[in-house]
């Protein structure tokens, strides 16, 4: 009998790991937090996320960030749509607008790993 277990994703493994200057990450760690760090390490995405975060209410949707970047709106949509595929962003759609909102557990959980902070 075989039990199956759900893959971690890379923002849990972010939520679960000690800081960075406690211990050392095993290999297994690091290779599943490297893709949120990889998503953030393109500089539209990084900023896309500070604005999204920034907006009105913590969410906003593709038009209301089309005008910050010299980008097609399909380009914009497939950064936003990396975001929320590490699990940064969420999102949700409202008659023909998906509207994406930033995970702030999941950005302290990033800073308290980076940082050296216990969470």
């Amino acid at each position: 009998m075989s039990k199956s277990v759900a893959p971690v994703s890379p923002t849990d493994t972010v939520a679960c790991c000690s800081p960075l200057m406690a211990e050392p990450l095993g290999m297994d760690t690091a290779a599943r937090i490297s893709p949120v760090l990889k998503a953030l390490a393109d500089p539209v995405r990084l900023r896309l996320l500070s604005l999204v975060a920034c907006h009105a209410d913590a969410e906003a949707c593709v038009c209301d960030l089309n005008d910050a970047f010299d980008l097609s709106q399909p380009t914009i949509s497939h950064h936003l749509k990396i975001l929320h595929e590490v699990g940064l962003l969420d999102r949700s759609k409202r008659g023909v607008w998906v509207y994406y909102r930033a995970k702030p557990e999941v950005l302290a959980d990033l800073a308290s790993l980076i940082g050296g902070v216990a969470p």
